[in-house]
């Protein structure tokens, strides 16, 4: 326990279960997500990982704090105060939508600030970063037309939609989140020379799979691409089909050394 007491930190508050582990892999989350999204992962992959869920502001252990609503703030912030966790022990990165383009700024404020890094990327169902999204911004829109578009996405539960006192609890960090994701701009830089394992949704008919092959040019190192049932979303109900993809790459990557 006197390890995880060393790696409290309020992005990573959840160090406590299997401290030993060799290799830790930080999940961030989607849009509206939190930590709890990556709660029961650690049942399903190997006993060498310690999964570690980046709890975002505004939500879980954070509710009380203000969402942000700037990727690149976000990605300022994880890069300095998780710096003295990133350094204990080799790490890789998981990330969903948001997430993954939050991994992936993370990983390139490391490499040019500290020369340091994840081993790898795990990047799932987003679009690579270079890739403008061309559909209008959503994260202002009037509130009858926002829930619409919570609906149509298909990633909130619908009893939070249909629950006034959770949707007044909730929609400030939704429309935070969809404007970081929907105000953010790629800032070209070196690719990193790290494998990119990408995942996507084959009926995602937001990330088409020509956008997620995109990620290719962001890294020297190996690229893989892995499709999966399902929409956007497809990570909840393929998560076992999933959990069981992210143990090979991990086992074959980490515990064989194969990068």
């Amino acid at each position: 326990m006197s390890v995880a007491r060393k790696t409290e930190n309020k992005w990573a508050d959840s160090m406590w279960r299997n401290p030993k582990a060799e290799l830790r892999m930080f999940c961030f989350p989607y849009a509206g997500g939190s930590a709890q999204i990556f709660a029961s992962w650690w049942r399903s992959l190997p006993d060498f990982v310690q999964v570690v869920p980046v709890q975002l502001p505004g939500r879980g252990s954070r509710i009380s704090e203000t969402p942000w609503r700037r990727i690149d703030q976000l990605a300022d912030a994880i890069t300095d105060d998780l710096l003295p966790v990133f350094e204990e022990k080799p790490f890789v990165f998981f990330g969903h939508s948001m997430g993954a383009t939050l991994g992936f700024e993370v990983a390139g404020r490391l490499a040019r600030k500290h020369r340091a890094g994840p081993e790898f990327l795990l990047i799932s169902g987003r679009r690579a970063p270079h890739i403008p999204d061309e559909d209008p911004p959503t994260y202002d829109l009037p509130r009858d037309e926002f829930i619409k578009e919570l609906k149509r996405l298909n990633g909130t539960p619908e009893e939070v939609i249909q629950s006034k006192e959770l949707m007044e609890l909730m929609e400030p960090m939704l429309r935070a989140d969809f404007e970081a994701v929907q105000t953010y701009l790629y800032a070209p830089s070196p690719p990193l020379g790290i494998p990119f394992v990408v995942m996507g949704g084959a009926e995602d008919w937001e990330v088409k799979r020509e956008h997620l092959e995109g990620w290719q040019t962001h890294t020297t190192g190996s690229f893989s691409l892995q499709m999966f049932p399902g929409d956007h979303f497809f990570l909840h109900p393929q998560k076992e089909t999933l959990l069981r993809y992210i143990s090979q790459v991990l086992v074959e990557r980490w515990q064989n050394k194969k990068f």
